[in-house]
C-alpha cells in the first residue's frame, strides 16, 4: 500500500523545485541551479525535512533517462557526425586531465598509488544530464558547441566505465587482456545492435506516422522503446543514459519526432526532471568532513574543475574551434553527477578507496552541478544565453 508520507515529500519537491527556479529566472540564473538549491534546503544536508529514498532515487532515475531521451530527439544527427572528431578529442583529452588531476591531488595527500589513480577515475567523467538541461533552457542545445559537448559526453561514460573495468581487474589482481577485450566487445555489440534497431525503428516510426498521423500510442512505443535500449545499455555495461540518448537518436530526424517530445517533455518536465534535480540535493550531505579531508576536497574539487575547462577546451582548440566556442565546450563538461558516485561506491564497496572520502565525492559533485551552469551561461554571453 502507498504511504501517505511520500505525497507529502513530492508535494515538497515540486513546489519548492519550481518556487527556487522562478527565482533563479528572475535574478537571470539558470533554472536549474534553483531546483539543485531546492533539493539541497530540503535534504539532510540543511534542514532535514526529506531524507533520501528508494521511491524517489526511481522517480529521479527515470527523469535522467527521460531528459537524455528528450536530447537525443533534439539531436541534429548531421551536425553530431560533423563533430564527431572533435567530440572524441574532447572526451579523451578532458577525460586524461581529470584522471590525472585527480590522481596528483590525491598523491599530494599521501594517498597510495592504486587509490590515487581510482580517485582520479571518479572525477574524470562529467554529468551529461545537468549540461543538458542548462543547455536546453538557453536552447543551445542543437548549437555547434552543444553537439560537441553532447557527443563527447556520451563519449566520457565509454572510457570512464572502460578505466573503471580495468581499475576493478587490478585492484582484484584479476586483470587480463581478455578481461579488457570483453568489455570492448560489449561495447562494440551494443553499439552494432543500437545502429541496427535504431534504423529499424526510425523506419517503422515513418511509416506509422504517415499511415496513421499523430496518434498517442507513438509515444508510448518510444518510450518502451527508450527504456529498452536505456535497459540493454546497462546489461551491456554501460550506463543506461547512454542507452536513452542513443534511443532518442534513432528518432531525431523522423517526422513524428517534435511530436514525440512534446508528449515526454510534457510528463518528464511535470514530474520527473524536478525530482531527479532536486535528489542530487538531497543526497548531500557533508558529516565527517573534517581536518585535512576539507582541504583535500577543495583541491580535488579545483582540479575537477580546471582539468576539464582546460583540457576539454585544448581539445576543441585543436579542431580549430574559437576561443569562445572552447570556453563553451569546456564549461559544459565541468558538471560532474551520477557516474563519479558510482565509480566512488564500487571503489568503496570493493576496499580500494577509504569510505570517509565520500563525502568529498559528494562535494565536488555538488560545487561542480552548481558552477557549471553559471559558467555555461556566462560563456555563452548575455545575448545567446536567452535561449530560444
Amino acid at each position: 500500500m502507498l504511504d501517505s508520507y511520500i505525497l507529502l515529500i513530492f508535494a515538497l519537491i515540486l513546489f519548492s523545485t519550481k518556487a527556487f527556479s522562478i527565482f533563479m529566472r528572475r535574478i537571470h540564473l539558470p533554472q536549474v541551479i534553483g531546483a539543485l538549491v531546492a533539493g539541497l534546503l530540503l535534504g539532510p544536508g540543511i534542514f532535514h525535512l526529506v531524507a533520501p529514498n528508494e521511491t524517489i532515487t526511481v522517480f529521479a532515475e527515470i527523469g535522467v533517462i527521460f531528459l537524455l531521451f528528450s536530447a537525443g530527439m533534439e539531436t541534429d544527427f548531421k551536425q553530431l557526425r560533423s563533430a564527431f572528431k572533435v567530440s572524441l578529442l574532447v572526451s579523451l583529452i578532458g577525460v586524461a586531465a581529470a584522471l590525472g588531476g585527480g590522481f596528483a591531488v590525491a598523491l599530494l595527500f599521501g594517498k597510495s598509488t592504486f587509490e590515487s589513480f581510482f580517485i582520479g577515475v571518479v572525477i574524470a567523467s562529467m554529468s551529461t544530464s545537468i549540461t543538458v538541461e542548462t543547455l536546453q533552457e538557453m536552447g543551445k542545445l542543437k548549437s555547434k558547441s552543444g553537439t560537441a559537448i553532447l557527443g563527447a559526453s556520451l563519449l566520457d561514460d565509454i572510457f570512464v566505465i572502460i578505466i573503471l573495468a580495468v581499475a576493478m581487474g587490478v585492484g582484484a589482481k584479476g586483470f587480463s587482456l581478455a578481461s579488457i577485450g570483453m568489455i570492448l566487445l560489449k561495447t562494440v555489440l551494443f553499439f552494432g545492435f543500437a545502429l541496427v534497431s535504431g534504423f529499424l525503428v526510425n523506419k517503422f516510426f515513418e511509416m506509422m506516422y504517415n499511415k496513421f498521423g499523430k496518434l498517442r500510442r507513438l509515444s508510448i512505443f518510444a518510450i518502451a522503446y527508450c527504456f529498452l535500449m536505456a535497459y540493454l545499455a546497462e546489461k551491456f555495461g554501460l550506463a543506461d543514459i547512454t542507452g536513452a540518448y542513443i534511443a532518442g537518436v534513432a528518432f531525431c530526424n523522423t517526422r513524428c519526432a517534435e511530436y514525440v517530445e512534446t508528449k515526454i517533455q510534457s510528463l518528464s518536465y511535470l514530474l520527473f526532471t524536478p525530482v531527479f534535480l532536486a535528489n542530487i540535493g538531497l543526497h548531500s550531505s557533508f558529516s565527517g568532513m573534517t581536518g585535512s579531508l576539507v582541504l583535500f576536497t577543495a583541491f580535488l574539487t579545483l582540479a575537477a574543475i580546471l582539468s576539464k575547462f582546460i583540457g576539454c577546451g585544448l581539445g576543441a582548440k585543436i579542431c580549430n574551434y574559437s576561443n569562445r566556442e572552447c570556453a563553451q565546450i569546456g564549461a559544459g563538461m565541468i558538471a560532474r553527477g551520477e557516474v563519479s558516485f558510482i565509480v566512488a561506491s564500487k571503489g568503496i564497496a570493493a576496499a580500494y578507496i577509504s569510505s570517509s572520502l565520500f563525502p568529498s565525492v559528494i562535494v565536488v559533485v555538488l560545487v561542480t552541478v552548481l558552477i557549471a551552469p553559471l559558467i555555461l551561461k556566462s560563456a555563452f554571453g548575455p545575448a545567446e544565453a536567452e535561449g530560444k
